[in-house]
């Protein structure tokens, strides 16, 4: 039924759908489904090339009786139930906000702790509340949290309290890896522009290089001005109205 979870029937036209080369919206218009439930699902299952209904059934299954088996592991957020919340359609959103962050590339433990410090209200914790909240190793956490702040998702304060880290989300995590990527484009034009040089210009690999370039620095500028833009308005958002003004 539209809204309930997918069954067995409905994955096998999910499959059908990408097979006949139809577009997410499209599958979802014919199943009734909002559109981003069958992104979840074929993110989740190996993609729009790989993705097979018999396999994506069996893995929904045992994502079940895994939640059955081990409840604590399943609702690792002790903060699930602050302000009414409920639980399990906090574990519910965990578990979607990670399978979207891994169709973006991040690996599943790094998309997991993302994920967990954005549904955390403080918006920050250490390593230690981290292995708890997650069941996983330190070292697995190091690693994740290495790679987040190497991409400026999060960054590291000392809490002298304590004495121990604490690895914050806030408001500007994503403005910072957007243009971090946006960095990272510039840098493959600029290389791209050079190989096109020493390639020959004029010749078809440097035709083809001077293009990439061209599209990267394209893209490039495109999303340093969307993010600027953002951040100004944002800004905007968040100054109060001055009590003096008219």
């Amino acid at each position: 039924m539209p809204g309930g979870r997918l069954t067995h029937q409905d994955r096998q036209k999910i499959a059908e759908g990408l097979a006949a080369g139809l577009t997410y919206t499209e599958i979802a218009g014919g199943l009734g489904r909002p559109i981003s439930t069958i992104t979840r699902e074929v993110a989740r299952n190996g993609g729009p090339g790989d993705y097979r209904a018999g396999r994506a059934q069996q893995a929904t299954q045992g994502r079940a009786r895994r939640r059955k088996a081990s409840p604590v592991k399943a609702s690792p957020a002790p903060a699930a139930t602050d302000h009414g919340r409920d639980p399990q359609a906090v574990n519910e959103l965990e578990e979607q906000f990670t399978t979207m962050l891994v169709g973006t590339g991040l690996p599943r433990m790094t998309a997991r702790v993302l994920t967990c410090l954005y549904v955390t209200d403080g918006g920050s914790l250490t390593a230690a509340e981290l292995v708890q909240r997650l069941q996983v190793s330190p070292a697995s956490i190091s690693k994740a949290v290495g790679e987040l702040e190497q991409q400026e998702l999060i960054r590291r304060e000392r809490d002298p309290r304590r004495r121990r880290d604490r690895y914050v989300i806030d408001a500007d995590a994503w403005f910072r890896g957007w243009m971090a990527s946006a960095r990272q484009n510039t840098m493959l034009a600029d290389f791209t522009r050079r190989g096109a040089q020493i390639l020959g210009a004029t010749t078809p690999a440097g035709t083809r290089m001077q293009d990439i370039g061209q599209f990267f620095e394209h893209v490039g500028t495109a999303m340093i001005q969307a993010a600027e833009e953002w951040r100004r308005e944002h800004a905007a958002r968040r100054t109060p109205p001055d009590p003096t003004g008219p």
